[in-house]
């Protein structure tokens, strides 16, 4: 495995990142696994090398995290490993339950602190963004979560590139802690990144952290066979929504060709293209079974030259001309 480092930070991290939305409650989502079937694949990703594990409150209600602490702890001791969570999505009915207050920041990192067993978070970021949000507010509150010591970096995900400008502006401004890392959906069917966001974290050394680096399984398989559907695949309204333009399956087809000709398959060669583009730090990707965290470690040593490269890059059609 190898160790990059984070952003402009002193953190090294694994050139993979392990996402846990496949943990937690099968109540929540079907697909998902309980505990028990989580321990072998958690256990396999830390023999891997993989030391950067990104959960969120809202995956399962909470469960995903108390699945990922108890096992990682289980496994290793906590200063070898990096724990990421998020916050923002509602974790209830009520008014204050989601977003970006101070009042909720605060009640969500405690939870979330209790749900991972762990004194502190290595990389707390926002989640679904909210375009009302106060920004100063949420610089101040994330700012004084690094000074309690219950957060040891600050991340975001998927927000628009002028209001990450502003919040990079805002912290600096006030002199608190930075925002060193951005999530964002960036694979071979979903490029918008490309426009203004990945540019920006490369000028400011912000660390990308893509995540659906496979869109979210569509392009591990051709989802136009009923035998290659998965439980996951049959159920996800987002990627029906997202995934299945004509272009998207012209994509596909670009990589299962590079992929056979390879020996490979389309998993390894999707997760090989995103991990090779420039500014990206270290893909998120899900796994449920050993074998996405084998073909995962071997994406690692496939490059492409330039016509492999333009002809899967070729058939993408832009989302918002």
């Amino acid at each position: 495995m190898e160790y990059v480092r984070f952003g402009k930070s002193n953190l090294k991290v694994s050139k993979l990142s392990f996402g846990a939305m496949g943990f937690g409650s099968k109540k929540w989502r079907e697909w998902v696994l309980n505990r028990s079937e989580s321990r072998p694949i958690i256990k396999k990703a830390l023999d891997s090398g993989i030391n950067f594990f990104d959960t969120c409150d809202f995956y399962s209600i909470g469960e995903s995290e108390k699945i990922l602490g108890k096992i990682l702890l289980d496994c290793v001791p906590r200063d070898e490993v990096i724990i990421a969570t998020k916050v923002g999505n509602p974790m209830g009915s009520y008014p204050n339950a989601g977003g970006f207050s101070r009042k909720h920041i605060f009640d969500a990192v405690d939870a979330s602190l209790k749900r991972l067993n762990t004194e502190y978070i290595d990389l707390y970021q926002t989640h679904i963004w909210q375009p009302d949000t106060e920004l100063e507010e949420l610089v101040d509150s994330f700012g004084d979560l690094v000074k309690s010591g219950k957060v040891r970096y600050l991340g975001v995900t998927t927000l628009p590139s002028w209001t990450f400008s502003k919040l990079i502006q805002n912290a600096e401004r006030k002199s608190s802690s930075p925002f060193i890392s951005m999530q964002c959906e960036y694979n071979l069917c979903h490029r918008e990144a490309e426009r203004e966001l990945i540019p920006l974290c490369r000028a400011e050394g912000i660390a990308l952290i893509p995540f659906s680096p496979l869109a979210r399984g569509f392009l591990c398989a051709d989802r136009r066979s009923h035998k290659k559907k998965t439980l996951r695949t049959k159920s996800d309204s987002y990627t029906h929504q997202y995934y299945y333009r004509d272009s998207d399956f012209l994509v596909f087809e670009a990589v299962k060709a590079i992929a056979d000709r390879r020996n490979l398959n389309a998993a390894q060669i999707s997760l090989a293209w995103v991990l090779q583009q420039s500014g990206v730090t270290s893909p998120i990707f899900g796994a449920t079974k050993i074998k996405h965290i084998e073909d995962a470690v071997k994406a690692l040593s496939v490059h492409f030259d330039d016509s492999e490269r333009a002809a899967l890059e070729a058939a993408y059609e832009s989302r918002f001309p």
